[in-house]
């Protein structure tokens, strides 16, 4: 047939309607809506992360290795039975063309595990073929500098092409003087391990076959917990893959500790009252008071980061509360405003912050605040003694009371930790500090050195970054 301008005539594009009724296209989009969010049901769900943590385990009872999970989601895959501890190793530092070997994120505590067992386990995809690696040669380049075998990149080949492997190499130098400007003790951290890190990978695919372990070197096993699944989860009969990722959007408050403490309570329970019973579990946990720990910030003797909940504040002489309800006033009403007060020689300041980015944000307009408290607050301390300090918040200390710790660790200490007994504005100019990037990830690692499960976020860091920089020196 011809057509105006001799064109030949549009192809014709065929849809779910082009096929069906408009009503029975209307149902069928419904079927196929609710057959998605059956699959990804919350039994679905916890099923699959039961059997990908039986694999999990399997794997360190049989290498004989201690486990350690990638945060947020690998505690998900590991009965606290059998966890060690955690790291903190983001997927985002492999992804092509921005590798990197994160100075927020050392993930230094668990050479420790490493050099006692010779060996570690985690669960995290695109974070274990190319951040693991990275992180390996970085701490081998710089903790064992002679030894040249050790600065070879090891990335899978199944997982890693040879030119994406290349490129990676190519900025490995690089990466080790970041780590060293930040000026760690290195001896310190050197007598942790005595050989150099190997990455091995294993899936539930491969299996253990596949491992072999040079005696020359610590093995750090990466498991990933999940099969991969061909296709989508619908043909796979209920199993889903990375079941425990993007846990804020199905689980409803629970979280893994609250996972496996009631783990066979959840697992026989219908599907129709996992809702209401998991409410009753984050409502039970909420409620539930523990004896809390406080973590000292070295070398800074008299800073410490601790949880809202679980702190004795009497115990320190000066409080920072980094929260939406103000502790002080036990009011169970959220508050916009910042407050202080002064009760028998103690201080504490409010600072009024949610949860998340909402926080991050209002952190940054209440720092200048928490420099006025603090500048009062040294000027009034006693020669004599030393003060205990300590900043706390809702996330078990490891976000926003990580931000006003580094603050603090940045403005009113010096090099060696010691307190400064002057506000800076009153130090003369040869003792002023220069707020640059670098100086604020030097003492970033003093706080996540000390405080292993600290992750403060990028907008946190931001914030500190923008108080500081904006600073006179």
């Amino acid at each position: 047939m011809a057509t105006e301008a001799g064109r030949s005539p549009p192809s014709a594009t065929f849809t779910t309607s082009s096929l069906i009724f408009p009503l029975a296209a209307q149902s069928f989009s419904k079927t196929l809506t609710s057959l998605k969010y059956s699959t990804l049901s919350i039994p679905n769900r916890l099923n699959s992360i039961d059997h990908d943590a039986g694999f999990v385990v399997s794997v360190a009872n049989q290498l004989d290795l201690p486990l350690v999970a990638n945060e947020r989601c690998g505690s998900w895959y590991i009965p606290p039975t059998h966890k060690s501890g955690s790291a903190y190793f983001k997927s985002t530092d492999g992804h092509t063309g921005q590798w990197k070997f994160s100075t927020r994120r050392l993930n230094l505590q668990i050479l420790d595990a490493i050099g006692k067992n010779d060996g570690r386990g985690k669960s995290m995809p695109d974070a274990l073929s190319k951040t693991v690696p990275i992180w390996c040669v970085v701490l081998n380049k710089v903790l064992f500098p002679l030894s040249g075998e050790a600065h070879v990149l090891k990335t899978p080949e199944d997982a890693v092409s040879r030119s994406e492997h290349a490129q990676i190499e190519e900025r490995l130098d690089g990466l080790a003087r970041d780590l060293q400007a930040l000026e760690l003790d290195i001896t310190s951290i050197r007598s942790k391990v005595q050989k150099p890190l190997e990455p091995h990978w294993t899936t539930q695919d491969s299996g253990l076959v596949s491992i072999q372990r040079n005696p020359a070197f610590h093995s750090i096993i990466c498991c990933t917990a999940s099969r991969r699944v061909e296709g989508t989860e619908a043909s796979e009969g209920g199993y889903i893959q990375g079941a425990g990722d993007d846990s804020e959007g199905w689980s409803h408050g629970l979280t893994p500790t609250m996972f496996w403490d009631n783990h066979d309570i959840l697992m026989e329970a219908n599907e129709s009252d996992l809702p209401s019973l998991i409410e009753e579990l984050v409502v039970t946990s909420r409620n539930s008071s523990g004896t809390g720990i406080s973590v000292d910030v070295s070398p800074a003797a008299s800073l410490f980061i601790g949880a809202l909940s679980t702190v004795e504040e009497q115990q320190f002489d000066c409080v920072v509360a980094c929260c939406d309800v103000n502790p002080f006033t036990k009011s169970e009403t959220s508050s916009t405003k910042s407050s202080f007060t002064i009760m028998e020689g103690k201080w504490r300041l409010f600072l009024p912050c949610a949860l998340g980015k909402a926080g991050s944000k209002a952190l940054r307009s209440h720092l200048p605040h928490l420099a006025t408290f603090f500048d009062d607050f040294i000027s009034k301390c006693s020669k004599r003694t030393l003060p205990r300090i300590i900043c706390i918040d809702q996330s078990n200390g490891l976000d926003l009371a990580v931000g006003i710790a580094l603050v603090l660790a940045c403005v009113y200490f010096d090099d060696d930790g010691t307190l400064l007994t002057t506000s800076p504005e009153k130090q003369s100019c040869s003792k002023r500090k220069e707020y640059d990037k670098l100086f604020i990830r030097k003492r970033l690692t003093w706080i996540t050195t000390s405080h292993s499960s600290a992750n403060p976020s990028r907008a946190t860091l931001r914030a500190v970054n923008s108080f500081l920089m904006g600073r006179p020196s």
